[in-house]
């Protein structure tokens, strides 16, 4: 019934301001995770090819970043590209990199980076990527390595299982070389050889996966062992800032326990 009335904008920014009213005044995660998904499926439904979803899904992208910042939301992750996506037709996953990399261009000359203290870091197997993606997340990263107002992770070529993997290699490589006893591994250990060792909060508080589907897909499996989740039923090309508040208000609602 809401999302009918919904489709008038004027009802629309009234029920934006009763959200924010609701969180208003109530803890808001430090570290918020989102699974974008359901790109291809949204294109499909319109009668588009799957690449015109990748597109409107970037633009939502950029729009969730500037509502972490309005609300002093530390640390955002979002799942962009997974080490099985590169089994899709390789004009997909051409099209989708090209796409990434367009965006990273885009963000580095964002002055909200600079203003906010935003630093930017991909996580995942990133020699996977294309050279010219690799240079160009190295530039971003290397220009924004000395910032900690906020944090922009962007999980490309990643799966947890992966990430779990290579924290164990180096582990194995630490204790081989002398430089790490087997008696100090500990989970505070294996934090610190994880993608994302570099956060002061690597736990996301939240994890948000759109387009209904009810799973991780291996997003931060790891540090997503006391998240909260939330599934939105809505593909992601149309993730709107209300789906985004419902999200938080049902976060605030919730009594996290951490198994105790």
């Amino acid at each position: 019934m809401i999302d009918s009335l919904l489709r008038f904008g004027g009802v629309y920014k009234t029920y934006e301001k009763y959200l924010n009213e609701q969180i208003k005044g109530q803890p808001f995660p430090e570290h918020v995770g989102i699974i974008l998904d359901g790109n291809r499926r949204w294109a499909a439904e319109k009668d588009r090819i799957s690449t015109d979803g990748h597109w409107a899904g970037a633009k939502v992208g950029e729009q969730v970043l500037d509502w972490c910042l309005e609300y002093g939301i530390k640390t955002l992750t979002l799942y962009t590209f997974s080490t099985e996506n590169f089994s899709r037709p390789s004009e997909e996953v051409s099209t989708i990199l090209k796409i990434v990399e367009e965006e990273i261009k885009k963000l580095a000359k964002d002055d909200r980076l600079h203003s906010q203290k935003v630093r930017v870091k991909a996580i995942g197997r990133t020699d996977l990527l294309p050279d010219s993606l690799q240079d160009v997340f190295k530039r971003l990263e290397d220009e924004t390595s000395q910032y900690e107002g906020h944090f922009l992770n962007l999980a490309v070529a990643y799966t947890g299982r992966a990430e779990i993997v290579d924290a164990t290699k180096k582990i194995v490589e630490d204790v081989h070389q002398g430089n790490l006893s087997p008696h100090q591994i500990d989970e505070d250990t294996f934090h610190k050889y994880l993608y994302t060792a570099h956060l002061p909060n690597p736990n996301p508080d939240l994890v948000i996966r759109t387009s209904g589907e009810e799973r991780l897909s291996g997003f931060l499996l790891w540090q997503s062992a006391y998240s909260e989740l939330v599934f939105v039923d809505v593909y992601w090309p149309e993730f709107r800032k209300i789906d985004f508040l419902r999200a938080i208000r049902l976060y605030q609602r919730r009594h996290r326990r951490y198994g105790r």
